[in-house]
C-alpha cells in the first residue's frame, strides 16, 4: 500500500533527523523504509520508497520538500526558456536508485518490488505552480493560454518519468506505478487533448521491458476509461468509484487496483471487514484485482488496523 510506511513507528524513528528528498537518495534508508511495510503487515508486494520529484531534483532543479506543505520550487517554470532547465534525466544521475533496488531485491526474494514516479500533469503543476495547490490555476492557464508550450513541457516531463522508471525497472523492479495526484482537477477533454499523450508517451517508452504498468490518481472517476486507453494495464481506482462501476468505465480488458477508503481504517474492525468485503465483492466484475486503498495510507492510521486489513484480504481470497 502507498505509504503505509508512514504510520509506523519504525518508520518515524528511522526518518529521524533526514529530510525526506535525502531519506530517497540513501540506498540503505530507502531499503529498510520500503521493507518495514513487508515486514509489518506481510503485504504481497513492496512498493518502492521515493517521491515524485526525486527525478526533478536529480536533474538540478532548486526544490525541497518543506514538512507539511509537499514540494516546494525555488523557480517555477511559466516561460519557454524556462524548458531549458528541464535536462535529460540520465541513469548516473539517480545511482543510488540502482544501489537501493539491488539491494532491495536481494531483501525481498521472491517478493514483488513495485517502482514509482509521477505522472507528466503532476509534476507540471508542482514546477508552474511553484508548490501545492488547491486549484491550479497557474497550471490551467498555461495550458489553456500557451497549449504548445504546454504540450512541450509535458514531453520533456514524460522523457524524464520514462527514464526514471527504466532505471527501477532495469535494476530490478517487477512492475511500475505511475502516479497523477492532481489530474483529477481536468475536465475529461482536457485529459484528452492535454494530459493524455504525455501519460501514453511513458507508458509506451517501457512497454518493451514486459513488467505490469498501474495508472492511478485522485478524484479521477470521470477520466477512468481516458486513464485505462493511455496504456496501462492495471487502472487504480479510488474510493469514490465502486470497482464494479470501474470496470465498465475502464473496460473488461484491463485489471483494476483499490479500493477501500484509507479513513474506513479508524473505524473498528468488524466494520472495516465489511467494507473491505464490499470493495472485494464489487471487484468481480473485473478481468483482474489488485486489493489495495483507494489512496495512501494515512499518517495517524493504527498499524494493526493494516495488519488486520491484510490478513482478512489474504483468509478471504484464499477462501474464494
Amino acid at each position: 500500500m502507498r505509504q503505509a510506511g508512514r504510520s509506523l513507528p519504525e518508520y518515524r524513528k528511522v526518518r529521524e533527523g533526514t529530510a525526506m528528498l535525502e531519506s530517497c537518495m540513501r540506498p540503505d534508508l530507502v531499503t529498510e523504509i520500503t521493507l518495514q511495510p513487508v515486514r509489518r503487515h506481510g503485504v504481497d508486494a513492496a512498493i518502492y520508497f521515493s517521491d515524485i520529484v526525486v527525478p526533478l531534483k536529480a536533474i538540478g532543479l532548486d526544490l525541497d520538500i518543506k514538512p507539511g506543505v509537499g514540494p516546494v520550487v525555488a523557480e517555477p517554470i511559466r516561460t519557454r526558456a524556462d524548458l531549458d532547465r528541464l535536462r535529460p534525466l540520465e541513469p548516473d544521475d539517480v545511482s543510488y536508485v540502482t544501489e537501493a533496488i539491488g539491494m532491495l531485491t536481494g531483501e525481498l526474494g521472491g517478493t514483488p518490488l513495485i517502482g514509482f514516479a509521477g505522472a507528466p500533469f503532476t509534476l507540471a503543476s508542482y514546477l508552474v505552480e511553484g508548490g501545492p495547490s488547491r486549484n491550479h490555476e497557474r497550471t490551467k492557464a498555461l495550458m489553456y493560454g500557451d497549449p504548445q508550450l504546454w504540450a512541450d513541457l509535458l514531453d520533456r516531463l514524460a522523457d524524464i518519468t520514462a527514464a526514471f522508471l527504466r532505471v527501477q525497472i532495469e535494476a530490478g523492479a517487477s512492475a511500475v506505478q505511475l502516479f497523477d495526484s492532481w489530474v483529477g482537477a481536468l475536465a475529461p477533454e482536457d485529459y484528452r487533448r492535454s494530459v493524455m499523450p504525455a501519460s501514453a508517451k511513458v507508458f509506451d517508452a517501457v512497454a518493451s521491458y514486459g513488467v505490469p504498468r498501474i495508472h492511478f490518481g485522485v478524484g479521477t472517476g470521470e477520466l477512468l476509461g481516458l486513464m485505462g486507453e493511455a496504456g496501462a494495464d492495471v487502472v487504480g481506482v479510488d474510493w469514490r468509484v465502486p470497482l464494479a462501476e470501474a470496470t465498465r468505465r475502464v473496460g473488461a480488458d484491463k485489471a483494476l487496483q483499490g479500493n477501500l477508503d484509507p479513513a474506513v481504517l479508524f473505524a473498528p474492525e468488524q466494520a472495516v471487514r465489511a467494507k473491505a468485503r464490499e470493495v472485494l465483492d464489487s471487484a468481480k466484475a473485473a478481468p483482474g484485482h489488485v486489493f489495495n486503498l483507494g489512496h495512501g495510507v494515512l499518517p495517524n492510521t493504527e498499524p494493526d488496523a493494516l495488519t488486520r486489513l491484510v490478513e482478512f484480504v489474504h483468509q478471504t481470497t484464499e477462501a474464494r
